[in-house]
Formats: C-alpha cells, structure tokens, sequence
C-alpha cells in the first residue's frame, strides 16, 4: 500500500468510496451520495487552503482516503483541524485506515498544527472509534440522538488528540 497525496485524477475514486458510505453506512450523515464535481469541488477547497488529503492505493486502485480541514471557521480554531476518513468496502479493517490518520497525524504536526478532532458518526462505529484511539485520540464526549438516518437515532462520538506541544505552549 502506498499513501501519496490525492489529485484531482482520484477524485472519481474518492467519491465513489464516499457515494457507498453515504448510501450504506453511519459514519457520515449525509443522505444522498454528492456528484464527482461537488467532491471535486470540496477537494480543491480543502487543498488550496493549505490542508492535506490522501489516497491510500495498491494494484487495485485507492483503497480509501482521508484529509484534514479546518475543526471550524473562526481564527481561534486555526490550530485545530478535523480528519475525516473513508476506506473502500472490501478492504475494511485491513489497515488502510489507520494508516491514513498516522500519516494525516504526522502531517498536521509537521505543519505546526496543535489538535486533532475526529467527530465520528454512530457510537456503533467501533472500528474509527478504535483506530483513533489506537493513535492517541481520546474521548470528548457523545451528544446522543443528533442525527436520523435508516430510520433510527445516531449519535456523534468526539475524539481529541494533541499534535506536537499541543497546549504545552502558545504557537510562535
């Protein structure tokens, strides 16, 4: 497996990964999967602010994808970034993952980010709720009952992780 960062050539892939978790899963709340060009448009977004997306793919083609964005608009957060993670059905739990959030992680810090926030659909999801714990994140919190989707309840699960000095010290 290699890990590179993503283009706009893989961004068919990205939303295609995307499209069956928005269709077949909990870990995102959106409903209806978004077109090519609406995720190439949340690409550029990400990338041309300065924050990294990754593919991670072998002879099969990606095998998933994860970047880092901005936890919240406002100037006060500009040390938080959130990651967001999605790996390709058939490859689940092979590792793909949590070699994503090791390299966004890596990343981040070496870019002098502090804090690292990964807000996980569904407190069901066990596997993302045990890969960032597997690398550091710890747990904020749960707010109960905030979104619908197949027709029950889901929560959203809140992990924290400090990057480099974290809150040791006030960045230069």
């Amino acid at each position: 497996m290699d890990i590179r960062n993503a283009t706009a050539s893989d961004v068919p892939d990205i939303q295609a990964i995307y499209a069956h978790h928005v269709l077949h899963g909990t870990g995102t709340f959106e409903e209806e999967p978004p077109s090519v060009e609406e995720m190439q448009a949340r690409f550029d977004k990400v990338v041309s602010n300065g924050y990294v997306w990754l593919v991670a793919c072998d002879a099969t083609g990606v095998l998933g994808y994860g970047y880092y964005a901005p936890f919240r608009e406002r100037s006060a957060y500009r040390f938080a970034v959130e990651d967001s993670i999605y790996v390709r059905e058939d490859v689940r739990g092979q590792g793909v993952g949590k070699a994503l959030v090791a390299k966004l992680i890596e990343l981040a810090t070496a870019q002098g980010l502090r804090q690292m926030i990964a807000v996980i659909g569904d407190s069901e999801n066990v596997g993302s709720i045990g890969v960032h714990a597997s690398l550091g994140f710890h747990m904020v919190g749960t707010m109960k009952a905030v979104g619908i989707k197949f027709g029950r309840w889901i929560d959203v699960v809140t992990m924290q992780r400090p990057l480099g000095r974290g809150d040791a010290n006030l960045p230069s």
